[in-house]
Protein backbone atom coordinates (compact mmCIF):
# COMPACT_ATOMS: atom_id res chain seq x y z
CA UNK A 1 0.00 0.00 0.00
CA UNK A 2 0.86 3.48 -0.16
CA UNK A 3 1.89 5.58 2.26
CA UNK A 4 2.32 9.37 2.45
CA UNK A 5 4.66 11.62 4.10
CA UNK A 6 2.84 15.48 6.33
CA UNK A 7 4.41 17.56 3.49
CA UNK A 8 2.13 16.29 1.11
CA UNK A 9 -1.53 16.93 -0.24
CA UNK A 10 -4.46 15.17 1.22
CA UNK A 11 -7.36 16.65 -0.62
CA UNK A 12 -8.49 20.54 -0.09
CA UNK A 13 -10.58 22.30 2.08
CA UNK A 14 -14.41 21.40 1.91
CA UNK A 15 -16.88 23.98 0.44
CA UNK A 16 -18.55 23.76 3.91
CA UNK A 17 -15.30 24.88 5.76
CA UNK A 18 -14.12 26.83 2.88
CA UNK A 19 -17.30 28.82 3.56
CA UNK A 20 -17.22 28.99 7.76
CA UNK A 21 -13.58 30.53 7.62
CA UNK A 22 -13.83 33.02 4.83
CA UNK A 23 -11.24 30.99 2.45
CA UNK A 24 -11.50 28.60 -0.82
CA UNK A 25 -11.43 25.14 -1.91
CA UNK A 26 -8.45 25.67 -3.50
CA UNK A 27 -6.62 25.87 0.10
CA UNK A 28 -4.44 22.59 0.44
CA UNK A 29 -5.03 20.44 3.38
CA UNK A 30 -1.61 18.11 4.14
CA UNK A 31 -1.34 14.74 4.95
CA UNK A 32 -1.48 14.82 9.24
CA UNK A 33 1.56 14.42 11.61
CA UNK A 34 2.13 13.66 15.41
CA UNK A 35 2.65 16.99 17.50
CA UNK A 36 6.07 15.88 18.62
CA UNK A 37 7.29 14.98 15.12
CA UNK A 38 6.12 18.33 13.68
CA UNK A 39 7.62 20.10 17.16
CA UNK A 40 11.11 18.84 15.93
CA UNK A 41 10.67 19.75 12.82
CA UNK A 42 10.44 23.44 14.29
CA UNK A 43 13.07 22.53 16.74
CA UNK A 44 15.64 22.06 13.86
CA UNK A 45 16.48 18.71 13.67
CA UNK A 46 18.87 16.72 11.27
CA UNK A 47 20.25 13.79 10.92
CA UNK A 48 21.39 12.40 14.23
CA UNK A 49 20.30 15.00 16.12
CA UNK A 50 17.81 14.17 19.17
CA UNK A 51 14.76 16.49 20.03
CA UNK A 52 13.40 16.10 23.55
CA UNK A 53 10.08 17.70 23.97
CA UNK A 54 9.63 17.76 27.15
CA UNK A 55 6.04 18.53 29.38
CA UNK A 56 3.95 15.97 31.31
CA UNK A 57 6.13 13.38 29.52
CA UNK A 58 8.77 13.19 27.06
CA UNK A 59 9.03 12.32 23.35
CA UNK A 60 12.60 11.80 22.01
CA UNK A 61 12.67 12.37 18.30
CA UNK A 62 15.76 10.98 16.40
CA UNK A 63 15.98 11.20 12.68
CA UNK A 64 18.75 9.60 10.23
CA UNK A 65 19.66 8.52 6.70
CA UNK A 66 17.69 5.72 5.64
CA UNK A 67 20.64 4.40 3.63
CA UNK A 68 22.54 4.24 6.89
CA UNK A 69 20.33 2.44 8.97
CA UNK A 70 19.25 -0.30 6.42
CA UNK A 71 17.08 -2.52 7.31
CA UNK A 72 18.33 -2.93 11.19
CA UNK A 73 15.46 -2.01 13.67
CA UNK A 74 16.21 -0.30 16.63
CA UNK A 75 15.46 -2.31 19.74
CA UNK A 76 13.60 -1.00 22.61
CA UNK A 77 12.64 2.39 21.42
CA UNK A 78 8.37 3.02 20.45
CA UNK A 79 8.55 4.06 17.19
CA UNK A 80 10.82 3.56 13.50
CA UNK A 81 8.89 4.45 10.51
CA UNK A 82 10.56 5.84 7.13
CA UNK A 83 9.56 9.34 6.35
CA UNK A 84 7.50 9.97 9.86
CA UNK A 85 9.22 13.36 11.02
CA UNK A 86 11.19 14.57 7.83
CA UNK A 87 10.20 12.64 4.48
CA UNK A 88 13.31 10.56 3.23
CA UNK A 89 14.64 9.89 6.54
CA UNK A 90 14.06 7.52 8.78
CA UNK A 91 12.08 8.64 12.40
CA UNK A 92 12.70 7.01 15.79
CA UNK A 93 10.91 7.60 18.54
CA UNK A 94 11.45 6.91 22.54
CA UNK A 95 10.54 8.87 25.02
CA UNK A 96 9.38 8.74 29.26
CA UNK A 97 6.49 8.36 30.71
CA UNK A 98 6.81 10.73 33.24
CA UNK A 99 9.00 13.57 32.90
CA UNK A 100 6.71 17.22 34.57
CA UNK A 101 4.25 14.84 35.96
CA UNK A 102 6.82 13.21 38.21
CA UNK A 103 7.50 17.08 39.67
CA UNK A 104 3.93 18.06 39.61
CA UNK A 105 3.01 14.71 41.67
CA UNK A 106 5.34 15.65 44.43
CA UNK A 107 4.21 19.41 44.37
CA UNK A 108 0.37 17.80 44.74
CA UNK A 109 1.95 16.10 48.01
CA UNK A 110 3.29 19.24 49.09
CA UNK A 111 0.39 20.93 48.94
CA UNK A 112 -1.77 18.72 50.54
CA UNK A 113 -2.10 20.98 53.91
CA UNK A 114 -3.20 23.84 51.33
CA UNK A 115 -6.31 22.15 49.95
CA UNK A 116 -6.94 19.61 53.06
CA UNK A 117 -6.48 21.73 55.96
CA UNK A 118 -6.20 25.24 54.89
CA UNK A 119 -10.16 25.17 54.29
CA UNK A 120 -10.82 24.21 57.81
CA UNK A 121 -8.83 27.80 58.78
CA UNK A 122 -10.53 30.03 61.90
CA UNK A 123 -7.68 32.11 61.26
CA UNK A 124 -8.32 33.09 57.16
CA UNK A 125 -11.65 33.54 55.36
CA UNK A 126 -12.54 31.57 52.28
CA UNK A 127 -11.12 34.65 49.80
CA UNK A 128 -7.95 34.89 51.88
CA UNK A 129 -7.66 30.91 51.78
CA UNK A 130 -7.87 30.61 47.80
CA UNK A 131 -5.47 33.89 47.62
CA UNK A 132 -2.94 31.85 50.04
CA UNK A 133 -3.36 28.33 48.35
CA UNK A 134 -3.39 30.05 44.64
CA UNK A 135 -0.28 32.04 45.84
CA UNK A 136 1.81 29.03 47.39
CA UNK A 137 1.16 26.76 44.66
CA UNK A 138 2.66 29.02 42.11
CA UNK A 139 5.71 29.68 44.34
CA UNK A 140 6.30 25.91 45.44
CA UNK A 141 8.23 24.66 42.55
CA UNK A 142 9.95 28.09 41.93
CA UNK A 143 11.36 27.32 45.89
CA UNK A 144 11.96 24.01 45.39
CA UNK A 145 14.15 24.18 42.65
CA UNK A 146 15.84 27.32 44.42
CA UNK A 147 16.89 25.06 47.26
CA UNK A 148 17.15 21.97 45.69
CA UNK A 149 19.57 23.72 43.29
CA UNK A 150 21.89 24.52 46.11
CA UNK A 151 22.63 21.18 46.72
CA UNK A 152 25.87 19.96 46.00
CA UNK A 153 25.56 16.81 43.67
CA UNK A 154 28.36 15.27 45.51
CA UNK A 155 26.53 15.48 48.63
CA UNK A 156 23.48 14.76 47.41
CA UNK A 157 21.83 11.32 48.58
CA UNK A 158 18.58 10.64 48.06
CA UNK A 159 18.05 8.10 44.71
CA UNK A 160 14.79 8.14 43.02
CA UNK A 161 13.17 5.91 40.06
CA UNK A 162 10.87 8.29 37.96
CA UNK A 163 8.77 5.11 36.80
CA UNK A 164 5.64 6.57 38.59
CA UNK A 165 3.65 6.37 35.40
CA UNK A 166 5.60 3.08 33.96
CA UNK A 167 8.76 3.30 31.29
CA UNK A 168 8.03 4.07 28.46
CA UNK A 169 12.23 3.68 26.71
CA UNK A 170 13.89 1.60 26.90
CA UNK A 171 12.08 -1.56 26.97
CA UNK A 172 8.70 -0.42 27.82
CA UNK A 173 7.16 -1.92 30.92
CA UNK A 174 4.13 -0.39 32.04
CA UNK A 175 3.90 -2.12 34.95
CA UNK A 176 7.21 -0.58 36.61
CA UNK A 177 6.44 1.54 39.63
CA UNK A 178 8.45 4.63 41.21
CA UNK A 179 10.85 4.34 44.67
CA UNK A 180 12.55 6.36 46.47
CA UNK A 181 15.96 5.30 49.01
CA UNK A 182 18.39 6.65 51.19
CA UNK A 183 15.33 8.47 53.06
CA UNK A 184 16.82 9.85 56.64
CA UNK A 185 14.95 12.09 59.67
CA UNK A 186 16.95 14.42 58.09
CA UNK A 187 15.96 14.28 54.74
CA UNK A 188 14.04 17.39 53.71
CA UNK A 189 11.77 18.26 50.20
CA UNK A 190 14.50 20.00 48.32
CA UNK A 191 16.67 16.64 48.62
CA UNK A 192 13.54 14.32 47.64
CA UNK A 193 12.67 17.09 44.72
CA UNK A 194 16.42 17.13 43.78
CA UNK A 195 16.71 13.32 43.77
CA UNK A 196 13.37 13.36 41.07
CA UNK A 197 14.65 16.12 39.15
CA UNK A 198 18.14 13.73 39.26
CA UNK A 199 16.18 10.67 38.48
CA UNK A 200 14.21 11.77 35.12
CA UNK A 201 17.63 13.27 33.80
CA UNK A 202 19.01 9.70 34.10
CA UNK A 203 15.73 8.09 32.57
CA UNK A 204 16.77 10.65 29.27
CA UNK A 205 20.87 9.52 29.92
CA UNK A 206 19.01 5.69 29.36
CA UNK A 207 17.83 6.60 26.17
CA UNK A 208 20.55 8.41 24.99
CA UNK A 209 22.46 5.33 25.84
CA UNK A 210 20.11 2.92 24.37
CA UNK A 211 20.23 4.69 20.92
CA UNK A 212 24.20 4.69 20.73
CA UNK A 213 24.38 1.10 21.99
CA UNK A 214 22.20 0.61 18.83
CA UNK A 215 23.96 2.25 16.47
CA UNK A 216 22.60 5.08 16.28
CA UNK A 217 24.85 8.45 17.14
CA UNK A 218 23.47 10.96 19.12
CA UNK A 219 25.30 14.07 17.51
CA UNK A 220 23.51 16.61 19.65
CA UNK A 221 20.79 17.66 22.11
CA UNK A 222 17.72 20.17 21.75
CA UNK A 223 15.29 20.84 23.64
CA UNK A 224 11.56 22.18 23.08
CA UNK A 225 8.29 21.82 25.38
CA UNK A 226 7.20 23.54 28.68
CA UNK A 227 9.89 21.71 30.82
CA UNK A 228 12.79 23.39 28.46
CA UNK A 229 11.43 26.45 28.84
CA UNK A 230 9.95 26.52 31.89
CA UNK A 231 13.03 25.43 34.16
CA UNK A 232 16.63 26.41 34.37
CA UNK A 233 17.19 24.17 37.56
CA UNK A 234 15.95 20.86 35.25
CA UNK A 235 17.91 22.28 31.99
CA UNK A 236 21.32 22.47 33.71
CA UNK A 237 21.10 19.43 35.93
CA UNK A 238 19.41 17.07 32.48
CA UNK A 239 23.12 18.86 30.45
CA UNK A 240 25.25 17.69 33.48
CA UNK A 241 23.68 14.04 33.46
CA UNK A 242 24.08 13.63 29.79
CA UNK A 243 27.64 15.00 29.82
CA UNK A 244 26.48 17.54 26.67
CA UNK A 245 25.26 21.02 25.71
CA UNK A 246 21.61 21.15 25.53
CA UNK A 247 20.01 23.85 23.34
CA UNK A 248 16.59 24.95 23.45
CA UNK A 249 14.47 26.39 20.64
CA UNK A 250 12.73 29.68 20.71
CA UNK A 251 9.55 28.42 19.42
CA UNK A 252 7.06 28.48 21.95
CA UNK A 253 4.76 26.81 19.80
CA UNK A 254 6.80 24.79 18.14
CA UNK A 255 4.84 21.36 16.94
CA UNK A 256 2.10 24.52 15.44
CA UNK A 257 5.51 25.70 13.92
CA UNK A 258 6.28 22.18 12.35
CA UNK A 259 2.89 21.92 11.40
CA UNK A 260 2.90 25.39 9.12
CA UNK A 261 6.74 23.77 7.79
CA UNK A 262 4.81 21.05 6.54
CA UNK A 263 1.78 22.91 5.10
CA UNK A 264 4.33 25.58 3.14
CA UNK A 265 6.10 22.82 1.40
CA UNK A 266 2.33 20.90 0.45
CA UNK A 267 1.67 24.33 -0.65
CA UNK A 268 4.50 24.54 -2.82
CA UNK A 269 6.24 27.46 -1.25
CA UNK A 270 9.38 25.38 -0.11
CA UNK A 271 10.96 22.05 -2.12
CA UNK A 272 10.88 19.64 0.74
CA UNK A 273 10.69 20.38 4.75
CA UNK A 274 15.16 21.22 5.12
CA UNK A 275 14.21 24.60 3.09
CA UNK A 276 11.04 25.31 4.95
CA UNK A 277 13.22 24.63 8.07
CA UNK A 278 16.36 26.75 7.20
CA UNK A 279 13.52 29.81 5.93
CA UNK A 280 10.97 29.37 8.85
CA UNK A 281 13.00 28.21 11.76
CA UNK A 282 13.07 30.78 15.17
CA UNK A 283 16.94 29.09 16.34
CA UNK A 284 17.61 28.93 19.55
CA UNK A 285 17.16 30.96 22.63
CA UNK A 286 20.43 29.71 24.79
CA UNK A 287 22.91 26.56 25.29
CA UNK A 288 22.68 24.86 28.75
CA UNK A 289 26.51 24.06 28.92
CA UNK A 290 27.43 20.80 31.14
CA UNK A 291 29.44 21.63 33.94
CA UNK A 292 32.71 18.94 33.65
CA UNK A 293 33.17 19.30 37.72
CA UNK A 294 30.05 17.32 38.41
CA UNK A 295 30.15 14.80 35.73
CA UNK A 296 31.63 12.21 37.65
CA UNK A 297 29.41 12.15 40.36
CA UNK A 298 26.72 11.99 38.40
CA UNK A 299 27.78 9.36 36.48
CA UNK A 300 28.54 7.53 39.79
CA UNK A 301 24.92 8.66 40.92
CA UNK A 302 23.79 6.82 37.45
CA UNK A 303 25.38 3.73 38.05
CA UNK A 304 23.21 3.53 41.09
CA UNK A 305 20.29 4.59 39.67
CA UNK A 306 20.93 1.45 37.02
CA UNK A 307 21.25 -0.87 40.13
CA UNK A 308 18.48 0.60 41.84
CA UNK A 309 16.19 0.08 38.88
CA UNK A 310 17.15 -3.22 38.05
CA UNK A 311 16.53 -4.24 41.34
CA UNK A 312 12.67 -2.51 41.75
CA UNK A 313 12.32 -4.44 38.46
CA UNK A 314 13.46 -7.69 39.55
CA UNK A 315 10.94 -7.31 42.58
CA UNK A 316 8.19 -6.16 40.53
CA UNK A 317 8.59 -8.86 38.43
CA UNK A 318 8.49 -11.39 41.34
CA UNK A 319 11.55 -13.39 40.41
CA UNK A 320 14.03 -12.44 42.45
CA UNK A 321 15.75 -14.90 44.85
CA UNK A 322 17.82 -13.91 47.83
CA UNK A 323 21.15 -13.46 45.85
CA UNK A 324 19.85 -11.31 43.61
CA UNK A 325 18.25 -9.32 46.05
CA UNK A 326 21.67 -9.09 48.28
CA UNK A 327 23.70 -8.59 45.12
CA UNK A 328 21.15 -5.52 44.17
CA UNK A 329 21.00 -4.52 47.64
CA UNK A 330 24.80 -4.07 47.75
CA UNK A 331 25.18 -2.04 44.19
CA UNK A 332 22.53 0.47 45.69
CA UNK A 333 23.82 0.71 49.21
CA UNK A 334 26.94 2.99 48.33
CA UNK A 335 24.17 5.48 47.06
Amino acid sequence: ENTFTADEIAGHLSAEWAGRLGLTTAVVVAVGSFDAHAGAVAGEIEAYSMVKVMGTSTCDIVVAPTAEVGSKLVQGICGQVDGSVIPGMLGLEAGQSAFGDLLAWFRQIVEWPLTAVLPHSKVLNAELQVALRDEMSDLLLVELSRAAAAIDPAESAVLALDWVNGRRTPDANQALKGAIMNLTMGTNAPQIFRALVEAICYGSKQIVERFEAEGIPIRQVIGIGGVAKKSRFVMQTLADVLNRPIRIAVSEQAPALGAAMYAAVAAGIYPNVLTAQHAMGSGFAETYEPNPANAADYQARYEQYQAFGKFVETMTAGEADASEITSATTLVASA
